[in-house]
């Protein structure tokens, strides 16, 4: 079992960059594949990529290609969400989740989450 938890969300401008953090707290982080999630108030958990457990492997959905890139560091068992070029279509609570397969965009593959943080985009 593993409990994650996110941080650096918060409010930044058009253009704007975040990096968000996913702690994993348990055993055998790098046997998770990691993904990132976002909601938006009104609308469905999306899927907006993932990385595989080596970190060799990453998939973005193509709303955010180029412009988030995610990494995980498994000796700290850690994974980031590196956020740029930020547009006000970002703004959405965002999700770390562990599971079995990177690239699975469904969240009810998903096995582990954590609690998310707000990220807001302002125009």
């Amino acid at each position: 079992q593993v409990q994650l938890q996110e941080s650096g969300g918060g409010l930044v401008q058009t253009g704007g960059s975040l990096r968000l953090s996913c702690a994993a707290s348990g055993r055998n982080f790098d046997s998770y594949a990691m993904g990132w999630f976002r909601q938006a108030p009104g609308k469905e958990r999306m899927y907006i990529g993932g990385i595989s457990k080596s970190g060799s492997w990453t998939k973005y959905v193509d709303s955010v290609k180029g412009r988030f890139s995610i990494s995980r560091d498994n000796a700290k068992n850690e994974v980031f969400l590196q956020m740029n070029s930020l547009k006000p279509e970002d703004t959405a609570l965002y999700y770390c989740a562990a599971g079995e397969t990177h690239t699975n965009a469904k969240p009810e593959r998903w096995n582990y989450w954590g609690q998310g943080t707000q990220v807001t985009v302002s125009s």
